[in-house]
């Protein structure tokens, strides 16, 4: 089996926000970026998986974005990657990252691809949709579990009050999060190995994109904590009332 693993680059969770140039650029500077959570956490540690059940099965990893990208990508190598693939483009609307996934993709002979259900910065689950509708292939989203058996997939993904169960051919689309596997640790000899690993460096294909950024805005900050003696209920009932608006 041959798997398409998507990796994007995100800040660290406790990265400090900031904009430049009038709100409309995020401050990277000073910035350390991890692998997506949800693309090293459940999507590329599906993918090792699959492949220590079946060895014959390949990893490729696909990512957009500069060359500030490649330590990420590295990464994602040294926990099992087999090769990785960088398209050298700006990484800044949902459908050319698309694009250019579709695009590397296309004529590769990937049976799967999984994606993490969305980035931690921007949240937007838009990669993994658009990406199986350019290579018209089935998609299944928000996936909690992995199974294959054969050129069938079994996929379970939660649903409101309960648990959805679907079986799709190969090659199929998935994105996932929490459930479908758990987060890996980089050894020695797999940091070393991702050294050498193949990393390609490929040319956008021309797309023109559908959404520009107005200006980041941080939304306000956080009050601080009210303390309330024990034995003042009143004055907690008040404050749920009239400042919380709880009650």
């Amino acid at each position: 089996m041959k798997i398409l693993v998507c990796i994007s680059k995100t800040p660290d969770t406790t990265a400090k926000i900031a904009f430049t140039d009038n709100n409309t650029k995020f401050a990277e500077a000073g910035v350390q970026f991890i692998i997506n959570p949800y693309d090293e956490w459940y999507a590329l540690v599906r993918a090792i998986e699959l492949k220590e059940a079946d060895p014959s099965s390949v990893i490729h990893l696909v990512t957009v974005g500069g060359a500030d990208v490649e330590p990420v990508i590295r990464k994602a190598l040294a926990l099992g990657g087999d090769e990785a693939i960088r398209v050298n483009a700006d990484a800044s609307d949902s459908f050319v990252i698309a694009s250019q996934i579709a695009s590397v993709a296309t004529g590769g002979g990937y049976d799967l691809i999984l994606l993490g259900k969305e980035t931690i910065d921007y949240n937007g689950s838009a990669i993994g949709a658009m990406v199986a509708e350019l290579l018209n292939l089935p998609y299944i989203a928000l996936a909690t579990k992995v199974d294959v058996q054969g050129a069938t997939v079994t996929v379970t993904r939660e649903i409101e009050g309960g648990e959805e169960v679907a079986e799709v051919a190969l090659p199929v689309a998935i994105s996932c999060q929490k459930g479908v596997a758990e987060q890996r640790i980089p050894n020695m000899k797999g940091i070393m190995s991702a050294r050498t690993k193949p990393l390609k460096v490929v040319e956008p294909v021309a797309v023109e994109a559908l959404t520009a950024i107005h200006h980041f805005e941080l939304p306000p900050a956080k009050a601080g904590v009210k303390l309330v003696s024990p034995d003042n209920a009143g004055e907690l009932v008040r404050l749920l009332h009239e400042e919380a608006k709880v009650i």
